[in-house]
C-alpha cells in the first residue's frame, strides 16, 4: 500500500478504497467464524440510543409485576427517591424524565436561563462547557461563543437547522466553548473536521484556564457543565485520591466560587457505583438510564435539594399547589414524563445497583481481560500506540489509539464525529460488513460495553459471542491500517 504524507491523502485514499475494505472485512468475518444466525443480532455496545439492549430477567419480572399492579405514579417517583437518598444522603434528591436529553434540557432551562417573565427585557445568560467529546448534547443549548464555533456541531444528527441540533437552543442562552490545555483538536477524517482528542489533558491548567474565562465572564455566567466520565480518552484519566477526576473536581469548585450550578452530563454511567456526586461536588447529575444501568428507557437526574426543588416543579411531580410534598402533574415539562413501567424498571435498576453492585461490576471485569487478550494479537504497530482501560462508571472499556500519532509519521486514521453521522466512519460502517452491530467510535476512542446480544438473561458475559464482536473489530482495524499505509 502507498504511503502519504499528507493527512487528507490518506482519507482520500480510505475513502476510495471503501468497497475494497467493505470486502477485505466481509471474508475476515468468515475466517474469524462468525455464525451466519449470529450476524445484525449481536454488537459491541448496548448502550447506543438507536439499539438498546435487551432487558435482564430482574427488570423484566419487575415491570411485568408493575404493569398488572394499581400504583399511583407519584409513589413510584417517591420510592426512586428514597433510594437515591439511602445511598447519597437526605441532602439530595432525584427526578425521573423519559430520556437523558430531556434531563438535560430541563435542567438547563431550570437553572441556567434568564427568567422569561416581568418588566423588561430579558439579559443574556451563558454557561461555559469543555471543549470535550459529545459537545452536541450537553452543549447544543446555548449559542457558541466565541464565534470560532458557531459551526461547531456541523452536520450532526438527522435533521439540519432548527428543527435539529440549533433547535435545542433556550431562551437568550449561549455557551462559551473553552479548549482545554494539552488537547489535540487536530483535522482529521474522510469527512474531514477538527476531532478531540484528551488523553493529554492538563487538568490543572485547564481549570486555571476556565476559572480565568468565568471571571471574564462573571456577569453573565450562569453555570457549569462537563461530562461525568472518568476515561483518558475523555480527558477524565489524571483522578484524586478518592478516584474523582480531578478536572471535574476543579470546575466543581470554580462553580461554587461563582455560585452557579455544575451540571455534569453522565448518559452513559451509572448511579452508585459510577460517578459519586458527594465526592466530586457537581450539583446535578443527569443519567441515561437504560445505557449502562440494564433499565428501560428513561432518564435520572440527581442532584442536591436545593437545584431539584425547581426542576421537580418544571416537571410537575416536586408538589400540589395546596401544599404536598410530591406529585405528578401538570406542568411545564409534563412532556418528559416516563411513564409508569419505565419507573417501574428503573426502581428495579436503582435497587441492583443499590443491593448487587458486584454483579454489574463482573460484566466490566471479564470484558477488559478478554479485549486485552485479542487486542495482544494486533498488529504491533498498533498495539503499541493504544490505551485500554476499563470503566465502572459506563460499564464499559475504552480503547484510545491517540498516541499512534505519536512519531514523526502518520499514525491509524482517527474518524471525526461528523464521520460517524456523514456514515463514513469506516470502523463503524466495516463492523456492520461483518455483521456486527457497531459502537460509539470517534476522535480516536472506541468504547466497548455489555447486553447487545453478547449477555445472558442475568447480563453476564457470553464469552464465545463477545470474543467474536472484539475479533472483528481487531481484523478490521488491521485491514484498515493497511489501506491506510500505516501498516504493510
Amino acid at each position: 500500500m502507498a504511503k502519504f504524507n499528507k493527512k487528507f491523502q490518506m482519507y482520500q485514499h480510505l475513502q476510495a478504497n471503501i468497497a475494497n475494505i467493505y470486502a477485505e472485512a466481509r471474508k475476515a468475518a468468515d475466517e474469524i467464524g462468525i455464525p451466519q444466525e449470529l450476524r445484525g443480532k449481536f454488537g459491541l455496545t448496548g448502550a447506543i440510543s438507536g439499539c438498546p439492549s435487551p432487558l435482564t430477567k430482574t427488570i423484566r419480572e419487575a415491570m411485568e409485576k408493575g404493569a398488572q399492579e394499581v400504583i399511583p405514579l407519584s409513589k413510584l417517583v417517591d420510592e426512586i427517591r428514597s433510594i437515591v437518598k439511602d445511598v447519597y444522603g437526605d441532602e439530595y434528591d432525584a427526578a425521573p424524565v423519559n430520556t437523558c436529553e430531556a434531563g438535560i434540557w430541563v435542567t438547563f432551562d431550570s437553572l441556567f436561563t434568564p427568567p422569561m417573565q416581568g418588566r423588561g427585557d430579558n439579559y443574556q445568560a451563558r454557561y461555559i462547557i469543555p471543549y470535550e467529546k459529545h459537545l452536541h448534547h450537553h452543549g447544543g443549548y446555548g449559542r457558541p461563543f466565541p464565534g470560532r464555533f458557531k459551526d461547531i456541531l456541523a452536520d450532526r444528527g438527522c435533521t439540519a437547522g432548527e428543527l435539529g441540533f440549533y433547535g435545542k437552543r433556550q431562551n437568550n442562552l449561549s455557551m462559551y466553548v473553552a479548549p482545554l490545555v494539552g488537547a489535540d483538536y487536530s483535522v482529521h477524517g474522510i469527512k474531514y473536521h477538527p476531532t478531540i482528542q484528551l488523553t493529554k489533558v492538563d487538568p490543572e491548567a485547564s481549570a486555571q484556564k476556565i476559572r480565568k474565562i468565568a471571571e471574564r465572564h462573571a456577569t453573565m455566567l450562569t453555570g457549569i457543565t462537563s461530562l461525568a466520565y472518568d476515561t483518558p480518552g475523555y480527558g477524565y484519566g489524571v483522578k484524586d485520591s478518592d478516584g474523582v477526576p480531578v478536572l471535574q473536581k476543579r470546575l466543581a469548585e470554580i462553580a461554587k466560587d461563582f455560585d452557579v450550578p455544575y451540571v455534569l452530563d453522565n448518559a452513559w454511567g451509572v448511579p452508585f457505583i459510577g460517578h459519586d456526586i458527594t465526592k466530586s461536588g457537581a450539583d446535578v447529575i443527569i443519567y441515561s438510564m437504560d445505557k449502562a444501568s440494564e433499565s428501560p428507557t428513561c432518564g435520572l437526574i440527581i442532584g442536591k435539594e436545593e437545584y431539584m426543588v425547581p426542576i421537580r416543579r418544571a416537571l410537575g411531580m416536586h408538589g400540589d399547589r395546596y401544599g404536598t410534598t410530591s406529585s405528578y402533574g401538570k406542568a411545564a415539562y409534563v412532556v418528559f414524563d416516563p411513564g409508569k413501567e419505565a419507573l417501574v424498571g428503573v426502581i428495579a435498576a436503582l435497587k441492583e445497583l443499590r443491593d448487587n453492585p458486584d454483579k454489574l461490576k463482573k460484566p466490566v471485569d471479564d470484558m477488559y481481560e478478554i479485549v486485552k487478550e485479542e487486542f495482544e494479537q494486533i498488529h504491533p504497530k498498533i498495539k503499541k500506540g493504544l490505551i485500554i482501560s476499563k470503566s465502572y462508571n459506563s460499564r464499559a472499556i475504552e480503547v484510545n489509539y491517540e498516541k499512534t500519532w505519536d512519531c514523526d509519521e502518520l499514525g491509524f486514521p482517527i474518524f471525526s464525529i461528523e464521520d460517524m453521522y456523514g456514515g463514513s466512519q469506516i470502523l463503524q460502517t466495516g463492523m456492520s460488513q461483518m455483521g456486527v452491530i457497531p459502537t460509539v467510535a470517534y476522535d480516536a476512542n472506541i468504547m466497548i460495553s455489555p447486553g447487545l446480544g453478547t449477555t445472558d438473561d442475568e447480563g453476564q458475559i457470553i464469552e464465545s459471542r463477545f470474543r467474536y464482536a472484539v475479533k472483528a473489530l481487531v481484523k478490521l482495524m488491521e485491514i484498515v491500517a493497511k489501506y491506510s499505509g500505516y501498516i504493510e
